[in-house]
């Protein structure tokens, strides 16, 4: 009975090592999808605000920071289990997304000039 219990035990507990290993990994690789996106959208932001022109600057950085926006809700949608977040995530990529092509429409009709 005793080497039973032991056996069962030690087979719990090998299998929780696996699981929180596991576990790790995914947050490992949640952190490093989050770090992609906000380094993508800094890059991007900081040379849309470039421009001499305040609302192309407005429009392209802004545009930067909604696609960065958009990629962290992909990431929410990918790892995160909390229905109130996950509908957030939704509603950020819609919104974001419709923003967006308002933004890139107003800036084809309206080229930074140099």
């Amino acid at each position: 009975m005793k080497r039973i219990a032991m056996m069962t035990t030690l087979a719990f507990s090998l299998a929780s090592t696996g699981l929180m290993a596991a576990q790790a990994d995914m947050t490992d690789q949640m952190h490093k999808d989050y770090a992609a996106s906000m380094s993508g959208m800094s890059d991007a932001m900081h040379k849309g605000v470039m421009s001499k022109d305040p609302d192309v600057a407005f429009a392209a950085g802004m545009g930067a920071h909604h696609a960065g926006a958009v990629e962290m809700a992909k990431v929410e949608l990918k790892y995160g289990k909390d229905p109130e977040m996950r509908r957030l995530a939704e509603g950020i990529i819609k919104s974001q997304e419709a923003e967006m092509e308002q933004m890139k429409a107003w800036l084809a009709a309206h080229p930074d000039k140099p």
